[in-house]
């Protein structure tokens, strides 16, 4: 069901929200859930991570000193923005997983020093999360229309709302995250941006590059045990969308590169045997000790297969930036 915070009284909410997801109320991701748990190979999509919990629990892993991708991804986007910005003269920013909009303020600083900003479209699973950031970004960007998208993206990019006659805009799809997907997703999830997408417009992408393994494998797996917990708690979000009894101690939180796929992978080992009934979804799923559920991947890229994923959705890249130890990079992509 789709539900409206409404901007009834501007002096109080100066910012809208429309709302397309509710914990089990969402009839796919619950077919998607129940079909990854019963698969032979149990997998978990990786929107379970991200209830208000899970999203306050990334916001920590991103400052832990194993996770190099967020701070590498803010200086790149230092480094490079004012010329995008002043190449392409965006006027509203979309941002796609927009989670604490942590990176989005060197994107609006730059448009709002240009003369350019005058709307800001957080897209993001969780809805505390995007009234969080909206509050946040209405008053420090005063006169900026905020209209936050809580949604899927594998579902509800179509409900972006339309843009004005004569609106420029640039997508953001920052984090990595596009290699959360597998092939076949990210071929239609980049088409999809694609058609978000008119002459003049661009896409601003962050990819992790294919690396050190034992560097990739400390991002996901940090002494501290912040991503541990993170992993673990996609059993509490299961559990408390779907009547789910399981306990998330049960659990062992495993981090592994996968050589042949060039990915990172990280999986929840039964470390008993385990009988996981999830009422709301009508499934028990038994657990023997020592099997495991994945819950997600991280592709890793090369420069040449970012660009080719470009051509694919009918844009051209024009833009490429990495870091100096070649361990991540942002790309611009425009329509062809």
């Amino acid at each position: 069901m789709t539900t409206r915070l409404a901007n009834r009284a501007a002096q109080v909410l100066p910012w809208r929200l429309d709302c397309h997801v509710a914990a089990g109320n969402d009839r796919a991701a619950a077919d998607e859930l129940r079909r990854g748990l019963s698969a032979r190979r149990p997998w978990v999509p990786a929107r379970w991570f991200y209830d208000d919990a899970g999203c306050a629990l990334f916001v920590r892993i991103t400052a832990l000193d194993a996770y190099y991708q967020t701070r590498t991804e803010e200086a790149l986007l230092d480094a490079c923005i004012g010329d995008l910005v002043v190449s392409h003269a965006p006027t509203e920013l979309v941002e796609i997983g927009s989670g604490a909009a942590r990176k989005t303020r060197t994107i609006l600083d730059a448009m709002d020093h240009l003369g350019t900003l005058t709307r800001y479209v957080p897209f993001d699973i969780s809805p505390g999360a995007i009234a969080v950031s909206a509050t946040q970004i209405a008053a420090a960007y005063p006169g900026t229309r905020v209209h936050g998208v809580a949604g899927d993206f594998a579902h509800h990019l179509a409900r972006i709302p339309r843009r004005r006659a004569g609106d420029r805009r640039l997508v953001a799809f920052l984090g990595g995250t596009i290699g959360n997907l597998e092939p076949r997703g990210r071929r239609t999830l980049m088409r999809r941006l694609a058609r978000r997408l008119r002459p003049g417009d661009a896409l601003l992408l962050g990819t992790d590059l294919a690396h050190d393994p034992g560097v990739l494998v400390r991002a996901y797996d940090d002494p501290e045990g912040v991503t541990a917990e993170f992993n673990r708690n996609v059993i509490r979000h299961i559990n408390t969308a779907f009547a789910g009894d399981a306990d998330p101690v049960d659990f062992a939180h495993v981090a592994l590169w996968n050589a042949r796929a060039a990915r990172i992978e990280m999986h929840l080992r039964a470390l008993r045997p385990i009988e996981w009934s999830i009422a709301g979804l009508g499934i028990v799923l038994p657990i023997e000790a020592g099997a495991a559920i994945r819950t997600e991947i991280s592709c890793k890229f090369t420069r040449a297969g970012v660009e080719a994923m470009y051509a694919d959705a009918g844009l051209t890249m024009t833009g490429w930036h990495e870091d100096d130890l070649g361990r991540y990079a942002v790309s611009v992509g425009t329509p062809s």
